[in-house]
Protein backbone atom coordinates (compact mmCIF):
# COMPACT_ATOMS: atom_id res chain seq x y z
CA UNK A 1 0.00 0.00 0.00
CA UNK A 2 1.35 3.74 -0.71
CA UNK A 3 2.10 5.83 1.99
CA UNK A 4 -0.49 9.41 0.74
CA UNK A 5 2.58 11.35 2.31
CA UNK A 6 4.90 10.42 -0.55
CA UNK A 7 2.04 12.35 -2.92
CA UNK A 8 3.00 15.72 -3.59
CA UNK A 9 1.82 18.76 -5.72
CA UNK A 10 2.73 18.67 -9.43
CA UNK A 11 3.22 15.21 -9.55
CA UNK A 12 2.74 13.48 -12.86
CA UNK A 13 -0.75 11.21 -12.63
CA UNK A 14 -0.35 8.18 -15.20
CA UNK A 15 -2.30 5.18 -16.18
CA UNK A 16 -1.22 1.59 -15.51
CA UNK A 17 0.43 2.02 -19.18
CA UNK A 18 2.20 4.68 -18.59
CA UNK A 19 -0.05 6.94 -20.05
CA UNK A 20 -0.34 10.69 -18.82
CA UNK A 21 -3.94 11.75 -17.48
CA UNK A 22 -3.20 14.55 -14.87
CA UNK A 23 -1.03 16.64 -12.74
CA UNK A 24 -2.06 16.23 -9.09
CA UNK A 25 -2.84 19.31 -7.06
CA UNK A 26 -3.03 18.41 -3.78
CA UNK A 27 -4.11 15.95 -1.23
CA UNK A 28 -7.28 16.32 0.11
CA UNK A 29 -6.76 13.71 2.67
CA UNK A 30 -4.68 10.53 3.10
CA UNK A 31 -7.73 8.68 1.24
CA UNK A 32 -8.23 11.73 -1.99
CA UNK A 33 -6.21 13.45 -4.35
CA UNK A 34 -7.45 16.37 -5.99
CA UNK A 35 -5.97 17.05 -9.48
CA UNK A 36 -5.05 20.11 -11.22
CA UNK A 37 -8.04 21.74 -13.51
CA UNK A 38 -8.38 20.02 -16.64
CA UNK A 39 -8.48 22.22 -20.36
CA UNK A 40 -12.38 22.83 -19.68
CA UNK A 41 -11.09 24.14 -15.94
CA UNK A 42 -12.46 21.70 -14.35
CA UNK A 43 -11.25 19.77 -11.14
CA UNK A 44 -11.62 15.54 -10.93
CA UNK A 45 -10.13 13.29 -7.77
CA UNK A 46 -9.23 10.32 -7.49
CA UNK A 47 -8.68 8.07 -4.56
CA UNK A 48 -5.31 7.03 -3.45
CA UNK A 49 -6.06 3.39 -3.55
CA UNK A 50 -5.90 3.41 -7.05
CA UNK A 51 -1.94 4.21 -6.90
CA UNK A 52 0.31 1.29 -7.09
CA UNK A 53 3.85 3.63 -7.29
CA UNK A 54 4.90 6.91 -6.61
CA UNK A 55 8.06 5.79 -8.09
CA UNK A 56 10.63 8.30 -9.95
CA UNK A 57 8.05 10.83 -8.92
CA UNK A 58 5.23 9.62 -11.54
CA UNK A 59 2.04 8.96 -9.40
CA UNK A 60 1.14 5.57 -11.45
CA UNK A 61 -2.18 4.07 -11.45
CA UNK A 62 -3.46 0.87 -11.06
CA UNK A 63 -6.71 2.00 -14.30
CA UNK A 64 -6.44 2.43 -17.48
CA UNK A 65 -7.19 6.11 -19.46
CA UNK A 66 -11.11 5.05 -20.08
CA UNK A 67 -11.63 3.59 -16.57
CA UNK A 68 -9.88 6.78 -14.42
CA UNK A 69 -11.96 9.19 -16.46
CA UNK A 70 -15.45 7.52 -16.28
CA UNK A 71 -14.79 7.14 -12.39
CA UNK A 72 -12.82 10.07 -11.12
CA UNK A 73 -15.37 12.54 -9.12
CA UNK A 74 -15.91 16.05 -10.44
CA UNK A 75 -16.75 16.98 -6.93
CA UNK A 76 -14.71 16.08 -3.80
CA UNK A 77 -15.52 13.25 -2.28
Amino acid sequence: MIDAAEIKADMPVTTAQAEHVAVVDHLVSDDVIKLKKDDSGQHHYIPVSWVISTEGGIVKTNRTLEQITHDWADVQP
